[in-house]
């Protein structure tokens, strides 16, 4: 598994000819609150149901509000054949802190 950090991925989405899918695993409130732009959420109770519908070999950028609950449905996914896992150090509320100023925190 690589992490990135909320700047590290705002370049690599920059930069990237093919973004990776950013797979937001908090709750639905959360999700309504402040969320990455192009995220999808999956929240992390119903990873294992959802998993068929994962690529398993897509770049997979798992995202959550500080990065715990992402790191571990990070290794979940890497236990489960995923090759391409990187979770979002600092989640959300750092990405609100370094890179979009204007999203709301929690």
């Amino acid at each position: 598994m690589r992490h990135f950090t909320p700047r590290q991925l705002q370049t690599y989405l920059k930069e990237s000819s093919t973004p990776p899918l950013l797979l937001d695993v908090r709750e639905p409130w959360e999700y309504d609150i402040a969320k990455i732009t192009g995220s999808t959420l999956v929240p992390m109770g119903q990873i294992p149901a959802a998993i068929q519908q994962l690529k398993p070999d897509q770049e997979t950028v798992v995202i959550c509000h500080h990065g715990i609950r992402s790191r571990q449905v990070a290794m979940f996914l890497e236990r489960n054949g995923f090759t391409q896992v990187i979770n979002l150090t600092g989640g959300v509320d750092l990405w609100a802190r370094d890179v979009d100023l204007e999203m709301a925190t929690y």
